[in-house]
């Protein structure tokens, strides 16, 4: 018999592929994972508590630090919230700006996680075609509002800009050319014996499990369960456009690749659908007074962000400044089922299943 002794293993905070600073505590007896706990914190703002003291103007620049890998979609959050509070009625021509950002965000959010993701398991050619497919829309952002993964762009109202001359062209032309690129991902990961290996029936969760744990976006998806708020729960102009909810079957890490695949097809649907449909003339920004004092009461909104449901909620007492925020941070919740993942697992397997999750620790701690 081969004795072995159980050890307590620190996988991060500076580790690069714990996405972050994430510190997980695996217990481990050889190379099984007998327990796993995740330790958080260590990129904690505060930014629920100092909301307290911003107007609600001021709190957008803290919402692109959360997860800062789709400002743009945390941007409409508190956005949408103070707007449906206040029953603002949105120029149409922000409301598709809106769209089209965030959806070129989502997009621009999974060729990230692709990219680490096949870097986390060993494949070093995806990251490089991944960043360079993202860098486009990073240059589509710099030329809209100046910045390229801290946005600010969204007003409570509207939008901070109208779209520069030939814009929206710039966009129409990366629609076509990103649609052209995903044959190539496909041919290069969808099919490598070494990623199904290392994805195919590692990882699953259940439909049970994840309603339990309160997953939500892909991790929800892979399951089966065909829940995204944009259909199901509409908001902004989502109703108007036509396009798929991706689904898979077994809730395995390889599903949970194929719905993110997939879901950039979608957007891409969706934003070329919202260009093709772009109103002509008019504002971008509903008459709102220079100091917003929001009606006394409380709202909760969720949106659907790259990462799974992203929700707002604000308590006001009719003054400049909430009286309390909160956000539903789906990368927080997603995180939750990780110990229950890891235990029994070769401790090989941690690094995939963990970036599987598409966790921003940003987002996590806030």
């Amino acid at each position: 018999m081969l004795r072995t002794e159980e050890m307590l293993l620190n996988v991060g905070p500076q580790h690069p592929s714990t996405h972050g600073v994430l510190r997980l505590v695996v217990k481990i007896d050889g190379e099984i994972i007998q327990d796993a706990e995740p330790v958080i914190g260590y990129l904690h703002r505060g930014t629920e508590k100092l909301a307290e003291d911003l107007n609600y103007t001021q709190i957008i620049p803290y919402t692109d630090r959360m997860d800062y890998l789709s400002a743009m979609t945390n941007n409409y959050a508190i956005c949408h919230a103070t707007e449906t509070l206040m029953e603002l009625e949105i120029p149409e021509r922000a409301e598709f700006l809106r769209v089209i950002v965030m959806e070129l965000n989502r997009v621009a959010s999974h060729l990230v996680w692709l990219g680490t993701y096949l870097l986390d398991i060993g494949a070093m050619s995806p990251f490089l075609y991944c960043f360079r497919d993202r860098e486009q829309i990073l240059n589509l952002f710099n030329e809209l509002c100046g910045a390229r993964l801290t946005y600010n762009y969204m007003r409570v109202g509207g939008v901070k800009w109208d779209a520069p001359p030939g814009w929206l062209d710039k966009v129409k032309e990366f629609v076509k050319y990103m649609r052209n690129q995903m044959p190539e991902y496909h041919g290069l990961i969808s099919g490598n014996e070494i990623f199904i290996q290392r994805t195919r029936g590692i990882g699953i969760v259940t439909q049970e499990m994840a309603i339990s744990y309160g997953l939500s976006g892909a991790n929800l998806r892979c399951t089966g369960v065909k829940w995204d708020l944009r259909k199901n729960q509409p908001y902004s102009i989502y109703d108007r456009f036509d396009f798929d909810v991706p689904v898979g079957k077994t809730g395995d890490l390889y599903d949970k690749y194929h719905c993110r695949m997939q879901e950039i097809i979608e957007s891409l649907k969706i934003v070329e659908q919202a260009v093709e449909g772009f109103p002509e003339g008019g504002s971008t920004m509903a008459k709102v007074p220079r100091v917003l004092r929001v009606p006394e009461g409380e709202v909760y909104v969720g949106i659907e962000s790259p990462r799974g449901e992203l929700g707002c909620h604000i308590v006001s007492k009719g003054k400049d400044k909430p009286w309390r925020l909160k956000f539903r941070r789906p990368s927080f919740y997603n995180l939750q089922i990780l110990p229950a993942l890891l235990k029994g697992q070769n401790i090989a397997n941690l690094v995939a299943i963990l970036g599987g999750i598409d966790i921003v620790l940003g987002e996590v701690d806030c």
